[in-house]
């Protein structure tokens, strides 16, 4: 019998066996606004020590620490990383020790100084004013200027947008400086964006308006041109580090050496191919090349965990997906790789603890499932891995700083949330908290399973579905398809999913969720599918998702909605054009819609330059295939969003007017990528009245306007 046929049979025998079951969740619960089914639980947030781990108390809203043996709860302060502490008021930064009065260190009230950051040993504070880069000593309030040569196109210390929004990372504010661990120089990076391309937005606040303008490099843009530099805390000349500013290329997250002895820096070529490690004297400026890598697809150069350095100052463990799959290495500091640590068909996630005493690794993968996380152990050398979490979950865990205990917090979609105190062998000391409701086995909701859709070339793709209510095999239902779509980007995971999805189950809605081959369930080696011809893949597995879908007699035929927001709008877009004979309606959040109006670094990581592929941009492009639209699109986009512009938008508006095309579009005015907050309920009400209107065709209820 087929999976869901018998899956859907079983659940009308539960509902006829299980009379146990007498409670229906209310409007709000069904919206996930009210508590139901499951009640707060107190959460782990790390170890005060190895014997007591802290616990936040959600009833009274203080902190613990918890003995691992006797459970005793004590109060717990977190110890401060630092008894000063460094911030902005009126555009000036002020220092404060402890509770002591606070001392103005800087003042140049008209011009804001941005990112002050405390040196390791508390004597200066480093900032950048007006693009250049500066420090103020604490004691004397001497102010230090570095850099000198700023203007409104070259920033030191200060990132250029692209390096902001895919580089270093959103959470680093733009700021692109770091000091040494002795504090005794600055490392920081020069940005020259005279060359790329300036994108106004305007912005429709007021009488007039006014235009916010960013160097925005688009796909085959020149990129801003950047330097490394060093300067000595006390001022001097700056060193800079021995790279050709003007060559096509990229620089990562740096990272000091312990002993403050050299910079770690990452470069990359335009074509982000080949990945090298530098260790950059910061005295000199020489480098020395301790890594490379290269693969034919791509490499990301991500601002998150790829290199790990050790304690003991000989050593560094990298993570790469070299192999098509990402595995942890042991690296001594020259570059000589002494052995990879993990290996297989299998991701590993993140780095938990290095026991250097013992030399073990400690780490999460997703090995036994792709939609699941575990904790494992490992020793250097690779041998002895020991899975350490148990069952068919996801793991959220936080290991003791000695290695020998754990806490979980883990799930699946038929479990809700629990914690348990586990020791290093992975047996369970003690079950901490259950989030179940004590009438949680009286009420009757809609289930959630994870599932899988067979392609016609031999993938699984990992789904989650949530069945009707009452769900009645013999009856056709509207289903809503939830999707992202971007490379080694998957939502699929088994993990609970609360009552949010529960409304809609109770209107007779199928709720799904699928991961394409390239979403990073199958690797690096699934993702790499994507070169040269984003669009592509996700839109076949998408495609064939549908189908198999549509095939099922529990599935209404003409009422197939598929929702994303930013890539997931794109492949929403693309699902009502170039797959529109198999998706009846779309609402697309924030969607590009043809791949020359992103970003140079994230665009041409997968598709290379306009210039050099232009066949996969044209194939790529939702323009492209707007002769074959039909249905409903709903299209929803922020009027400022510095990151998928609006022009996305705008430039597919005027491809279906000027074919004559129904479509419904709404701008959130002063919203960026993220609609902002008092938008956010209204856009909410928008999406209940089009899922009412196309896919029920009733009144939405009053409850819900």
């Amino acid at each position: 019998m087929n999976k869901l046929h018998l899956a859907a049979s079983m659940f009308l025998l539960l509902g006829n066996l299980v009379s146990a079951q007498t409670k229906r969740l209310d409007l709000e619960q069904s919206l996930g606004l009210k508590s139901s089914l499951t009640k707060p639980i107190n959460s782990v947030r790390g170890w005060a020590d190895a014997q007591h781990y802290i616990e936040y108390d959600v009833q009274t809203g203080r902190t613990y620490q918890v003995h691992i043996k006797t459970g005793k709860h004590d109060s717990y302060t977190p110890p401060p990383t630092s008894d000063v502490e460094v911030y902005l008021q009126n555009n000036d930064v002020f220092i404060r020790w402890g509770t002591g009065a606070p001392k103005q260190l800087t003042h140049s009230p008209k011009v804001e100084e941005k990112n002050p950051t405390l040196s390791p040993d508390n004597q200066y504070v480093a900032f950048t004013r007006e693009n250049d880069l500066y420090a103020v000593q604490v004691t004397d309030g001497r102010e230090i200027r570095y850099t000198s040569d700023a203007t409104d196109v070259i920033y030191n210390g200060w990132a250029s947008w692209v390096y902001y929004e895919e580089i270093l990372g959103r959470a680093s504010e733009y700021k692109a400086f770091w000091w040494a661990p002795d504090s005794k120089s600055l490392a920081f990076m020069r940005f020259d964006d005279t060359r790329v391309p300036m994108f106004p937005i305007y912005n429709a606040t007021g009488q007039h308006g006014f235009l916010e303008q960013t160097r925005y490099p688009k796909a085959g843009d020149p990129n801003p041109e950047v330097r490394v530099g060093f300067v000595p805390v006390k001022g001097g000349s700056v060193v800079w580090a021995d790279f050709d500013e003007e060559a096509d290329q990229y620089f990562g997250q740096p990272y000091w050496s312990y002993d403050s002895s050299n910079l770690m820096v990452q470069w990359m070529n335009r074509d982000q191919t080949d990945l090298n490690f530098y260790q950059v004297d910061p005295t000199t400026g020489a480098k020395r090349e301790i890594y490379h890598e290269h693969q034919d697809s791509w490499i990301d150069l991500s601002h998150e965990e790829r290199i790990t350095y050790l304690k003991d100052n000989k050593h560094y463990i990298l993570k790469s997906d070299k192999t098509g799959w990402a595995h942890y290495y042991l690296y001594e500091l020259d570059g000589t790789l002494l052995n990879p640590i993990t290996s297989g068909k299998w991701q590993v996630s993140s780095l938990e603890l290095v026991d250097e005493k013992n030399k073990v690794v400690y780490f999460t993968a997703r090995k036994e499932h792709s939609t699941t996380v575990d904790l494992y152990r490992v020793d250097y050398s690779g041998k002895n891995l020991k899975r350490l979490t148990f069952g068919d979950y996801t793991h959220e865990v936080s290991v003791a700083p000695d290695g020998k205990h754990f806490i979980t917090t883990y799930s699946n979609v038929s479990t809700p949330t629990k914690v348990a105190l586990l020791d290093n062998n992975g047996k369970l000391i003690n079950e901490l908290a259950d989030s179940r409701a004590t009438d949680f086995k009286d009420y009757l909701f809609a289930k959630t399973e994870m599932i899988t859709i067979p392609t016609p070339d031999g993938y699984q793709l990992p789904a989650v579905i949530t069945w009707p209510t009452d769900f009645d095999e013999t009856k056709p239902h509207p289903v809503i398809f939830n999707i992202y779509g971007g490379p080694d980007a998957g939502t699929v995971k088994n993990t609970w999913k609360g009552t949010a999805n529960q409304h809609w189950a109770n209107e007779g809605i199928i709720q799904i969720s699928v991961d394409h081959r390239a979403s990073g369930h199958f690797g690096k080696e699934g993702v790499a599918l994507m070169h040269r011809n984003l669009g592509h893949w996700e839109m076949i597995d998408y495609i064939t998702a549908a189908k198999w879908l549509k095939s099922k007699p529990w599935v209404a035929t003409d009422k197939l909605l598929i929702t994303g927001h930013s890539y997931g709008g794109y492949m929403t877009c693309l699902a009502l054009t170039k797959g529109a004979d198999y998706f009846d309606y779309g609402i697309a959040g924030a969607p590009v819609t043809s791949w020359e109006l992103y970003d140079t670094h994230y665009t041409e990581r997968y598709m290379d330059t306009p210039q050099d592929n232009a066949e996969g941009y044209k194939n790529g492009s939702i323009l492209t295939y707007v002769n074959q639209y039909k249905g409903v699109l709903r299209i929803m986009h922020g009027d400022i969003d510095d990151n998928v512009h609006l022009q996305n938008t705008i430039q597919l508006v005027d491809a279906l007017t000027d074919r004559d095309r129904p479509f419904e579009l709404m701008i959130y005015p002063g919203s960026r990528h993220g609609f902002s907050r008092e938008k956010s309920a209204y856009d909410r009400k928008e999406r209940y009245r089009f899922y009412y209107q196309y896919l029920l065709e009733k009144p939405m209820p009053a409850g819900l306007r």
